[in-house]
């Protein structure tokens, strides 16, 4: 990337199969503009919805092994419709620690109770949920977790939550933002991975990371998608996602299908990524995917030790609070499949120069 004139090699995109960039997306793009105009003037119970929408919601499902889904205009948005939807005032949602602000927020606006349990910790979680069914209240139960964490990049137990919720009769979205397009079988996600599709009530995934465009998109049943579609309000009342840029996804998740190889590719760079570092000496804390943070604990030093890697080539982002706790101020690493090994060898060594400077190996 060009940053002021300056090349720097990119460590800060969640574009991770480099599909933004690809010609695919822009050419079905250009063809939708040229068919449907832009804008899709409209929301989508009004007269929103195109064949574009409808086409890529069933393409999508079936790529995920759901009955159907449901686009929304962000990820953000498709969380805060989903658990708005689901419960209400009476109800519990219980969620991971560290799950993203719009999980938290959803839950605030639903009026449910929302309580947390440790991150990654399942026996936390049963915890939570056993005490939530000993209490007087009658209300429904949702369990809220990402599956690939998006400041520590770690992965959710999904078989033990599965588990878990099932025995104590809770609704489980899974958030897979992270996941969608870097892991699992030809790039479907952590729930397929683990062959855990059929027992979540939804499955959210954004559009805007490794597939390279916008958007949100709810996988569930069909019964799911029609209650979505009559009760979520962040779904009903905005305009519809323009045709282009749905075609320029359904375009992304056709190159995906036909490379499968770049979710293999991401996964060879992110690992030479983490076993350099990690030889380094740097606190990675426990990443086994693509996004890596290294922790430095102070914000000022975590500041000046971006600043370093930038004056050295490398555009790495400073993440403080409140987006991560107190005293885990990082530097958070996004790797790509389009990264060249030389590249990342070479990054390897300035990470260790930047971090002997400064004290922090």
């Amino acid at each position: 990337m060009i940053v002021d004139g300056v090349r720097l090699l990119n460590f800060s995109s969640n574009n991770y199969l480099g599909l933004a960039n690809r010609p695919e997306l822009r050419v079905a793009a250009h063809q939708a503009s040229e068919t449907h105009g832009w804008g899709a003037g409209a929301s989508r119970l009004i007269s929103g919805t195109t064949d574009v929408h409808e086409a890529f919601e069933a393409r999508f499902a079936e790529f995920k092994g759901f009955g159907a889904s449901l686009l929304y205009t962000t990820g953000y948005a498709a969380n805060l419709g989903i658990i708005q939807s689901l419960v209400g005032s009476g109800d519990y949602v219980v969620g991971d620690a560290l799950n993203h602000a719009s999980i938290i927020d959803g839950a605030r606006l639903s009026g449910a109770d929302y309580r947390t349990y440790a991150h990654l910790d399942a026996n936390a979680l049963d915890g939570v949920l056993s005490q939530v069914d000993k209490s007087t209240a009658k209300g429904k139960r949702l369990v809220v977790t990402e599956t690939v964490f998006s400041m520590d990049g770690d992965v959710a137990p999904l078989a033990d939550i599965v588990e878990i919720c099932e025995r104590h009769n809770a609704m489980l979205l899974v958030d897979e933002a992270h996941a969608t397009g870097c892991v699992g079988p030809e790039g479907k996600g952590a729930l397929a991975l683990e062959g855990l599709a059929s027992r979540v009530t939804v499955s959210m995934s954004t559009l805007s990371k490794a597939l390279g465009s916008l958007g949100g998109i709810a996988a569930s049943t069909e019964s799911i998608r029609s209650y979505l579609v009559n009760s979520s309000r962040s779904f009903i009342y905005t305009t519809a996602l323009p045709a282009p840029v749905v075609a320029a996804s359904e375009a992304a998740l056709g190159v995906l299908q036909q490379e499968p190889e770049l979710v293999t590719r991401l996964a060879e760079n992110s690992t030479l990524m983490r076993d350099g570092l990690r030889a380094q000496g740097f606190n990675i804390l426990a990443s086994s995917t693509q996004i890596i943070p290294i922790v430095v604990g102070s914000p000022g030093k975590t500041l000046e030790f971006a600043l370093k890697l930038r004056e050295k080539g490398l555009f790495t982002v400073a993440v403080r609070p409140p987006t991560v706790p107190p005293g885990a101020s990082r530097v958070r690493l996004s790797v790509m499949a389009t990264h060249e090994a030389a590249d990342l060898h070479w990054a390897l060594t300035v990470f260790e120069e930047a971090g002997k400077e400064l004290g922090i190996l």
